[in-house]
């Protein structure tokens, strides 16, 4: 197992597998019995949404309907199981495709927001840093708990990373968005080993222009290059090409 956090955002500790989270804003054991849904119904009313669904508009209802669901109640749970298996195979295509589109949307649950946040952070400590950046762009309540800075602190403890402040952009950062200078220190330490692995190996670039003289200043400008050498020459350079773009040359009169 992954190292957990010690603490919560607010300098709470994390609870232990051994003692139930108490209080407001926390789900005991009792409350989620209570809480779990039992019927389709209850499913939905749990996702927030109405109790009343649309229903398929197709004329009045068959005679009989409400005698077999009041039979359909009576059985058992594998009874109903083995209804149901019945049902679907006598069913078309179309009314099968219509049974999936009433039934997938409702078990895509967003169990992350439905945690507290101390839980939801524990359950996030259990990502990989590049699993935390693809679950950054989620939504914006998933971006706020990807981006917390105790968070990121433990994946630098991982991987040896002590230090968050010598690496601090608040300046890129716009107003309103969440900073974690721990994150900052993780990119910036992954990007160098990146760039020490596989960085650009192209031979670099010789200019050539002062031959067998000392070079005694050297200025640079943007992508312009100005070198100026005991030979009484003064050269401008292309830092992109490495070509001379201009020589001036200074020659004094005695």
């Amino acid at each position: 197992m992954k190292r957990k956090l010690d603490h919560g955002p607010d300098g709470r500790p994390f609870p232990s597998g051994k003692k139930h989270c108490k209080g407001n804003g926390y789900l005991s054991p009792s409350s989620l019995a209570q809480a779990t849904p039992t019927t389709f119904g209850d499913l939905r009313l749990a996702n927030g949404h109405s109790a009343q669904r649309r229903r398929v508009n197709s004329g009045p209802p068959p005679s009989g309907l409400q005698d077999w669901l009041l039979t359909f109640q009576t059985w058992s749970g594998p009874e109903r199981l083995l209804a149901l298996d019945e049902l679907i195979d006598r069913c078309e295509t179309s009314q099968v495709k219509h049974m999936m589109q009433v039934i997938e949307p409702q078990f895509q649950r967003d169990f992350i927001s439905l945690l507290p946040k101390e839980l939801a952070l524990y359950v996030l400590t259990f990502l990989a840093p590049r699993d935390l950046l693809q679950a950054a762009q989620t939504c914006r309540y998933w971006r706020i708990l990807a981006e917390d800075n105790l968070l990121w602190r433990e994946k630098c403890r991982e991987e040896g990373i002590s230090d968050s402040v010598s690496y601090r952009r608040r300046e890129c950062v716009r107003p309103g968005d969440s900073f974690s200078p721990w994150k900052s220190a993780y990119i910036r330490q992954h990007r160098i080993e990146t760039n020490w692995r596989k960085g650009d190996t192209r031979e670099p670039m010789v200019l050539k222009g002062h031959d067998d003289h000392v070079i005694t200043c050297l200025q640079f400008s943007g992508d312009l290059i100005v070198s100026g050498s005991d030979d009484n020459t003064l050269k401008v350079w292309s830092a992109v090409t490495g070509k001379v773009r201009r020589s001036i040359s200074d020659r004094r009169i005695d």
